[in-house]
């Protein structure tokens, strides 16, 4: 059986499409302030904010859980506006043998949509689909602007 997927949500932002996708890519730090509830803190491993390359540690709490991934930021496109993250450790590991995040921006006026995209290998046929980690990223989204990031 073939244990890897594909996962894919796309959402509407009122809010500005370049800011949303700026602070994926340089400034993740600043979600923990913002989504407190949800992200305790973001550190950088190694490497420098917004670079490939470099690793970047998020403390989050997912399913009333304290958890942990780290992640290698694999690919950056700024024509395209998005953000590749790779899983290399943590809690999401514990699942999955891959674990790939891509969070990507359609500017469009004021019509902005931000799609997430998960691509993953589980590690045993058992394992859920990540539709909670979805969940949790699409509330982080929605925390980030009424929270007052975007203004």
């Amino acid at each position: 059986m073939d244990l890897s997927g594909k996962m894919e949500r796309q959402i509407k932002i009122k809010s500005d499409g370049d800011m949303f996708h700026e602070i994926f890519r340089t400034k993740p730090h600043h979600i923990s302030n913002i989504c407190t509830d949800k992200v305790q803190g973001v550190g950088l491993h190694e490497g420098d904010w917004g670079t490939i390359g470099s690793i970047i540690i998020w403390n989050y709490v997912h399913d009333g859980k304290e958890k942990i991934a780290k992640e290698l930021i694999e690919a950056i496109d700024e024509e395209k506006r998005s953000v590749t993250f790779k899983v290399i450790e943590g809690n999401i590991i514990e699942l999955y043998k891959s674990f790939i995040i891509i969070v990507h921006v359609d500017t469009k006026g004021e019509s902005n949509l931000v799609t997430w995209t998960f691509e993953y290998e589980k590690l045993k046929e058992d394992v859920p689909d990540p539709d909670t980690l979805m969940d949790f990223c699409i509330n982080v989204k929605s925390s980030l602007w009424i929270g007052g990031a975007a203004k």
